[in-house]
């Protein structure tokens, strides 16, 4: 379907916050064209023909779709729309790229995964953080047993907005850090807890206190919130020999620290043995600083060649939905652990 001079030809569907930025990055690589964006708003329209002049733009998707020399679509709309539009798009034969979430249930999601395996398409979800230089940081370091045995991990995600009235914050926000833990972990959690609470609109919680349990006796725990005035994404990584900290919003995102608790050799006096903390030096990591929209463009075109999406296929898309079903249910029921059934094997698929 390579029709374009040779280019993998990409449709933008959806124009909003994060389309123009997708038509940016897939418009900077290679052998990538974009020639077809769609928003419902002319005013979205008039303004991205007037930053890409080659760029085609319509009100309406099956434009899009109908054109046989556009490979692959990227959706951009807002997530209930996600699971119409994807299918759609692979039942036309086209690749798909959808950001989080794939879908609003884990059927939905099943239904997509099982669409594209029939149409021959790759399905990918936009989980961006997957590419971030910081998190590929952090995977690295378990990888090669820097930080020793994991212990636990906590997370940090908040800002004064935006607010969104499709989603609750944690399909929103916590949805970002479900995807880093199984990714670190190579594991979908074993259960989950959580409570929440909706402040500002009946029925879709805004902030979020979020536990989960993954295999190797590890355990996370995740806070996110809409309605925090500091703009904070952090996560602390603690293993048994040192601890890695990522902050996205700091120049070095890394700090690696060679610090933690031990345990003092036996002794034959008064207390047998002590527990102490260890305090050692702090490195930062050197971190390549490729944009992780760019980088995440760049796997799309990769997956599509190799004919599968590995780390952010459909199904890691389904075991993050999975796993957000059952912090809801957590929240429904007063904070009762649920237990996070798993149908699909977690992929091996690295970065390249």
């Amino acid at each position: 379907m390579y029709t374009t001079k040779g280019k993998i030809s990409i449709g933008v569907i959806g124009c909003g916050h994060w389309g123009p930025n997708h038509i940016r990055a897939f418009a900077s690589l290679p052998g990538v064209f974009v020639p077809w964006a769609v928003d419902h708003s002319e005013e979205r329209r008039t303004h991205m023909t007037s930053l890409h002049q080659h760029l085609r733009v319509t009100a309406h998707l099956q434009e899009v779709l109908d054109d046989r020399s556009v490979d692959a679509v990227v959706v951009a709309t807002p997530a209930f729309t996600h699971r119409g539009i994807a299918q759609a798009a692979i039942e036309a034969g086209k690749h798909v790229l959808c950001e989080k979430p794939l879908a609003l249930s884990s059927a939905e999601c099943e239904e997509l995964i099982a669409a594209a395996a029939s149409h021959g398409v790759v399905l990918m979800v936009g989980h961006v953080f997957l590419f971030n230089g910081g998190i590929l940081m952090l995977k690295h370091l378990i990888d090669c047993n820097e930080l020793g045995k994991p212990y636990y991990t906590s997370a940090i995600r908040t800002n004064l907005g935006p607010i969104r009235e499709d989603v609750n914050v944690s399909y929103d926000l916590a949805s970002h850090e479900i995807s880093i833990f199984n990714f670190l972990f190579g594991s979908i959690p074993i259960s989950a807890s959580a409570c929440g609470r909706a402040y500002l609109q009946q029925g879709i919680e805004d902030v979020a206190f979020i536990s989960l349990t993954y295999p190797n006796n590890i355990i996370a725990n995740i806070t996110v919130s809409w309605l925090n005035p500091k703009k904070v994404r952090e996560i602390t990584l603690v293993g048994d020999t040192k601890v890695a900290v990522w902050n996205d919003l700091a120049s070095g995102s890394v700090s690696l620290y060679a610090k933690g608790g031990a345990h003092e050799p036996y002794y034959d006096s008064y207390g047998e043995f002590h527990l102490l903390t260890r305090d050692g030096d702090v490195a930062i990591p050197k971190i390549h600083p490729e944009e992780p929209l760019k980088r995440q463009a760049r796997f799309f075109i990769e997956a599509i060649e190799r004919g599968e999406a590995t780390i952010c296929s459909g199904e890691r898309g389904w075991e993050v939905i999975r796993t957000l079903e059952a912090i809801n249910e957590s929240i429904r029921k007063g904070g009762e652990p649920v237990t996070v059934e798993s149908c699909w094997g977690h992929s091996k698929g690295r970065l390249v």
